[in-house]
């Protein structure tokens, strides 16, 4: 297929045509030509509302729930939504059924995932079974096509394991993944823990459950010399931590999610079961706290959390309705809200996430394949659930004016 953009803004650092408006022309995969002007016959021209163009998108958690779960998500409906929400790449969390614990099924999943618009990255269990008990052979579904280990959404709790794990992650230069969460602490809360889970009567899930496992997480990460990437950050404290270990010259990264830069704990005192996430919805102060990290460049890049859940396990007593909620078509809106200029957008999309995963960032430049994503960052218009691509709807997002309108992908 051959494509003709028209009149695109380019962001893109290593561009010799960054922050030029151009015309690209894509033949077979490859960008073939860029020039003010180009007439190309028998071309699909793609043309827009100040269309800006970038280096695809990268999201690095992401629960497409193939195999076991397949009325939640499958990898072709999770793709879908993922192309409408700009990403050409996702790495994908362990947390099926079976779990990501073995070469094989590593190996399943990409596969899988051959002929999806979008690249998968399998992310491999650090546990057997992600039980938490027992390394996985690391060794072996690195050489499968892992690029980075986590128990997703079960968080490591053995301390002795995860010091384990770190060592033998850095004799392969990978990173472990961590959610931040010591459910000794947590279990059994369902909203964070304060003002507003008190008037609403409902346990709640302190901060000190996440600050307390990111400080630990930080001393094996010191202690060890690997790499680690905390996912999920919701507290101002949590990001203090983080902030430290980094002017102390640790390899540590972190993100954030849409949702926790959006929403906070007052959200959910409706008990509208969309809101209820892990880590939790933190506070008003936790969320303006996140957002100016976002913008100093403390966090480093989004992670989805895309958590896609049936019908049946969301239309229930808070209490009941399981974690989670979809949000790869939200998060260019999200954090385009908080983001102050366009180039910052795209490093933490695009850029910075590829660099912490060792991943080729992609080039616009004439000669290079074509894997990006185009975008109207001015462009404002109502989330409906009928433009939902993932097979899930569980989303607070729907019926919400947001500002950033993704036009689609190329990645061929």
């Amino acid at each position: 297929m051959n494509v003709l953009l028209k009149k695109v803004k380019i962001i893109s650092a290593s561009s010799p045509f960054h922050r030029q408006v151009k015309d690209i022309l894509i033949t077979e995969g490859i960008i073939k030509q860029i020039s003010d002007e180009i007439h190309a016959p028998d071309t699909q021209t793609v043309s827009g509302n100040d269309l800006h163009i970038s280096g695809g998108w990268m999201d690095i958690f992401t629960d497409f729930a193939e195999p076991g779960t397949e009325h939640r998500e499958t990898l072709e409906t999770g793709a879908a939504a993922a192309a409408a929400g700009g990403f050409t790449d996702v790495l994908l969390i362990p947390n099926t059924v079976p779990a990501l614990a073995s070469k094989g099924q590593v190996e399943y999943i990409k596969q899988r995932s051959k002929d999806l618009p979008i690249n998968i990255h399998p992310i491999a269990s650090v546990t057997k079974n992600i039980e938490g008990d027992e390394l996985a052979e690391m060794y072996d579904m690195h050489a499968g096509g892992a690029i980075a280990f986590s128990d997703g959404t079960r968080t490591i709790q053995q301390s002795g394991l995860l010091l384990k794990a770190l060592q033998y992650a850095a004799a392969k230069n990978a990173v472990i993944i961590q959610l931040p969460d010591d459910r000794t602490i947590s279990a059994g809360g369902l909203m964070n823990e304060g003002i507003v889970s008190t008037r609403a009567g409902l346990p709640g899930n302190p901060a000190i459950a996440e600050e307390l496992m990111i400080a630990r997480d930080i001393s094996l990460l010191e202690y060890t010399g690997s790499k680690l990437h905390i996912t999920g950050v919701s507290t101002k404290k949590g990001i203090e931590e983080i902030r430290s270990a980094k002017k102390k010259g640790l390899s540590v990264t972190c993100s954030v999610t849409p949702y926790h830069l959006t929403f906070c704990d007052e959200d959910a005192e409706n008990y509208d079961t969309n809101f209820k996430v892990n880590p939790p919805l933190r506070t008003r102060a936790d969320k303006e706290a996140l957002q100016d990290a976002l913008r100093n460049g403390d966090i480093d890049c989004i992670a989805g959390h895309h958590s896609p859940q049936c019908i049946d396990d969301k239309i229930c007593e808070f209490e009941y309705a399981k974690n989670g909620m979809i949000t790869l078509q939200s998060v260019f809106s999200a954090v385009n809200a908080v983001m102050q200029n366009t180039e910052d957008l795209v490093k933490i999309m695009s850029e910075n996430p590829r660099d912490i995963f060792s991943l080729e960032v992609p080039e616009i430049k004439e000669g290079a394949h074509a894997c990006l994503t185009l975008f109207e960052p001015a462009t404002e218009y109502v989330f409906e659930e009928s433009m939902i691509r993932s097979l899930s709807k569980n989303s607070p997002f729907i019926g919400k004016r947001v500002k950033g309108k993704v036009i689609g992908i190329i990645n061929i």
